[in-house]
């Protein structure tokens, strides 16, 4: 079944994950995408590197699958008549850099439209285009630590920040649903447009129940560790051999938990009545739920809190999550060869599911300058022209 994005091309010149991944996620559903690399390689590629042949890193084999890859100079001047000549073909064009940096290389929206004028750019930032830090630089972290997530997490004299990039991912997708949200507005008014992400709004997202809480309620909140402050219990908890997490949220839940824990006298208690007065007195909670896991295995507490319908799961190290049954049956990844990987790596699938339309991964990452001559090509250029361009360093 062909892609229901299929006959859109996708210009990829993002970097890191923002960029990267949204173009991932066009590709996901059917677009021609090609990723605009370095000559000598975009400093993306090679984190935390998995490869012996090219260097490729794990990040990048994840947020590059389906792609094409052409290297290209674009501040030389046979460059920029290459690019000049990409963009003439596409529909999208991704680029996560700040504005100047778009200028710069030609990349902005005016310049793009003088190519062509229904061309659509997703461009995003750590800050956005507005306010006074529009030309600072940022990371996922950054965006962490200024949403207040950072002092919400971890312990009230440790902020904690996420491991896992969730902003960077979170921003492609939203910046993905704006590209195909562009494409329809396209095709009903003959225009294009530019969509902006930004780090920052994707984390104030994240974060904004506790903004609009501090706002209102000042309760100015610190840090419970793993212990939630909403309702209780919600926390993680030791067992004999390992840990489990259990958030129990709701009156009939509350009630099943009792009822499983030994302590239904607890429903009667006027301390206890809502989700609120419970997660004020979570520390109660935590403790009584702590004594109940210390006397189980992870297995024996997550079968029981199974039976009475509690929501509990164990917490994981990586291996573990790999070697999950359901992760492993349930179409989460995709065993996916890579030039020089020591093993089949286990890219996560397209993470939202669409029965009739399904997101697909076809083709692995590409090598650096994979498709160079095969883009080149296209675009009219001979076998000799593209010689020349190599020769030249612009390709």
């Amino acid at each position: 079944m062909p892609g229901v994005l299929e006959g859109v091309r996708v210009l990829d010149f993002g970097r890191y994950i923002a960029g990267p991944w949204c173009a991932a996620l066009l590709g996901d559903f059917g677009a021609e995408v090609i990723r605009v690399e370095k000559v000598g390689g975009g400093e993306d590629r090679f984190i935390n590197r998995v490869s012996e042949e090219d260097g490729s890193g794990v990040t990048y084999l994840q947020v590059n699958r389906n792609k094409k890859c052409l290297t290209l100079d674009p501040t030389t001047e046979e460059g920029r008549e290459v690019r000049r000549r990409l963009v003439a073909t596409a529909d999208v064009v991704v680029a996560n850099m700040p504005q100047r940096a778009l200028e710069q290389l030609g990349l902005d929206y005016a310049s793009l439209a003088e190519i062509r004028p229904d061309v659509i750019l997703v461009s995003n930032t750590c800050f956005g285009a507005a306010g006074p830090y529009g030309r600072k630089l940022g990371f996922d972290g950054l965006a962490q630590a200024m949403c207040g997530n950072m002092h919400l997490s971890g312990h009230p004299d440790e902020p904690i920040r996420s491991y896992a990039p969730w902003v960077d991912f979170s921003t492609a997708a939203l910046c993905a649903l704006g590209a195909v949200i562009a494409l329809l507005a396209r095709r009903q008014t003959g225009r294009g447009q530019e969509v902006q992400g930004a780090l920052l709004a994707t984390a104030l997202t994240a974060a904004s129940p506790a903004l609009i809480e501090q706002a209102v309620l000042a309760p100015d909140r610190e840090a419970t560790g793993n212990r939630g402050q909403l309702n209780a219990p919600s926390d993680v908890f030791a067992t004999r051999d390992g840990h489990v997490m259990v958030l129990v949220i709701g009156e009939p839940m509350y009630r099943r938990w009792a009822k499983l824990i030994g302590e239904t006298h607890w429903l009667e208690d006027d301390r206890f009545r809502t989700d609120d007065s419970r997660g004020e007195h979570g520390e109660l909670f935590s403790a009584r739920m702590s004594k109940w896991c210390a006397e189980r295995s992870t297995e024996q507490a997550l079968a029981e809190l199974e039976a009475a319908r509690v929501p509990a799961g164990p917490v994981y190290t990586p291996r573990q999550t790999l070697d999950d049954p359901h992760v492993r049956e349930g179409g989460f990844t995709q065993e996916t060869g890579y030039p020089g990987a020591p093993d089949a790596v286990p890219l996560v699938t397209t993470p939202v599911r669409l029965l009739g339309t399904p997101g697909t991964i076809r083709t692995r990452a590409p090598l650096l300058g994979e498709h160079t001559a095969e883009i080149l090509e296209g675009l009219g250029y001979a076998c000799k022209d593209v010689e020349r361009l190599r020769a030249a360093g612009a390709v």
